[in-house]
């Protein structure tokens, strides 16, 4: 399979603190691959350094054979990596249909954001198609402020979709939601990952080993086990270190 993204010996320090310690990471393009470990394992530091957001202390990161390390984090986007976090990134008082082609013209930089959306039907079919997908269709007219929190959820991966993106990472996806709204947010992701490749962090096991090809394991930082879901689940350190010595359903 063809590799998308790759870290060598990735490291953050924050002072005499090693929040990333010499991580080796690979996904290949169309995976689905999660990253768990318990809080502070480095989970959101590691997304962090993949988007440009923070920089590496040493180390490198590949997306598609290129050198990203040293890249702002805009170019890093406009290269195709793409994030939905945990606190939700909307436009609260624009309307849906609105938040999500705003993201969709922002790929045409001969365009003014703001203009007409009726000037722009590309656009304008596009963003369409992506609240179908995400089920937000009937909620196109609606202010993103109004939608319950797991409707907003969905929106900001509508939004992160609409930049066109060849790597998605979605930072809790499923957090606060409701036992409906995480098995919606669920298929939701299944869909779209039929397309797209996927990097996840998720605190919920059950969510990790029912969607994820493959599965990163995090403990102080440092790389602990890489597998399938079921090497994950049969792993001992893991269960030791993570899983509280039982097994993930």
């Amino acid at each position: 399979m063809e590799e998308i993204l790759r870290t060598t010996n990735l490291t953050k320090n924050f002072g005499g603190l090693a929040a990333v310690l010499d991580v080796n990471f690979t996904v290949q393009k169309g995976d689905l691959q999660s990253i768990i470990g318990p809080n502070g394992a480095g989970k959101s530091t590691f997304f962090k350094l993949i988007t440009g957001e923070l920089e590496p202390s040493k180390g490198k990161i590949f997306f598609l054979n290129s050198d990203i390390t040293h890249l702002p984090q805009t170019a890093i986007s406009h290269l195709g990596i793409a994030v939905a976090y945990q606190i939700t990134n909307i436009f609260p008082m624009l309307t849906v249909f609105e938040n999500v082609r705003v993201a969709a013209q922002s790929r045409k930089t001969t365009f003014n954001l703001w203009s007409r959306a009726i000037s722009h039907q590309e656009f304008i079919e596009q963003t369409l198609h992506i609240l179908e997908q995400i089920n937000l269709l009937d909620f196109k007219e609606e202010i993103a402020a109004n939608l319950s929190h797991g409707d907003q959820k969905r929106l900001e991966i509508g939004i992160a979709l609409a930049t066109r993106p060849k790597l998605l990472l979605l930072d809790e996806p499923t957090a606060g939601l409701s036992p409906t709204e995480t098995r919606q947010t669920i298929e939701l992701i299944k869909k779209i990952a039929q397309d797209l490749t996927i990097i996840l962090v998720e605190h919920k096991m059950k969510v990790v080993m029912e969607v994820s090809d493959k599965i990163t394991v995090l403990h102080y930082g440092r790389l602990l086990a890489q597998g399938t879901p079921g090497e994950i689940r049969n792993n001992e350190e893991v269960r030791r270190v993570y899983l509280g010595g039982v097994k993930a359903v």
